[in-house]
């Protein structure tokens, strides 16, 4: 009976397994047919990483990476948003060390239609290093950096440390571990990030939400929109 009971459970597990897989596939095909606003999370980096050296001229006292899965998620009580961030990742390691009293956690960058380039470059730490030290912007009363030319930018502050995605047991317990998170080894995972947009950060050289037209990415690709109302059919 236990060799039997073995067989089905590895049975089950493989039969689970496959159809998880096929779901994935066809969320990835459906979703690339939504078109996802593109954002750049910016934060200061770990303590105990130097923020500059003599070797390193070009390296920042902060860090920033492209999100590709930006959203705000709530307006009342208090305005809320969320991400996700595969790790292990120098983002992930950085907010989830933030300071527990700074005034905000994070800056993220709204991007415009023509900071493609920007995108990329936060996308790929391989192939650009020092990101900052190529682009123009200017700091949040916390010292953090807003993108010059982005669509808008907020000062946000985590409510909790990253959420674990990789055990749906973990997520129905509905509990916050104070202990770090292990990613299973040999898989890829990620972690949930919520967090309260404290301040909606005022564009320079009199730049106003709504002035520009945002970076989406859509169907593997950057673009962006054509302003109109299609709520009402043109006559034939």
């Amino acid at each position: 009976m236990p060799n039997l009971l073995r067989f089905f459970t590895r049975s089950c597990s493989a039969s689970c397994s496959a159809g998880v897989e096929a779901t994935k596939q066809q969320l990835r095909a459906l979703l690339r047919e939504t078109a996802q606003p593109v954002a750049v999370v910016a934060s200061f980096m770990p303590l105990d990483a130097s923020p500059r050296s003599e070797d390193n001229p070009k390296k920042s006292a902060f860090h920033g990476a492209t999100l590709s899965s930006f959203t705000s998620i709530a307006m009342d009580p208090i305005p809320l948003v969320t991400f996700a961030l595969r790790i292990p990742s120098r983002m992930a390691s950085s907010l989830n060390s933030s300071p527990p009293h700074s005034p905000s956690d994070m800056v993220i960058n709204i991007l415009s239609a023509k900071q493609a380039s920007i995108a990329t470059s936060f996308s790929r730490p391989d192939l650009h290093a020092y990101p900052f030290s190529s682009i123009p912007y200017f700091l949040t009363p916390e010292g953090l950096p807003v993108i010059q030319g982005s669509l808008g930018a907020i000062s946000c502050k985590l409510v909790s440390r990253g959420l674990p995605l990789h055990d749906a047991r973990f997520l129905q317990q509905r509990q916050v571990e104070e202990t770090p998170y292990e990613s299973p080894p040999g898989q890829v995972v990620s972690q949930l990030f919520i967090a309260q947009v404290m301040r909606v950060e005022a564009l320079e050289n009199g730049g106003k939400v709504g002035d520009a037209l945002p970076l989406l990415y859509h169907r593997r690709a950057f673009t962006s929109c054509i302003p109109g109302d299609i709520s009402t059919p043109k006559p034939v």
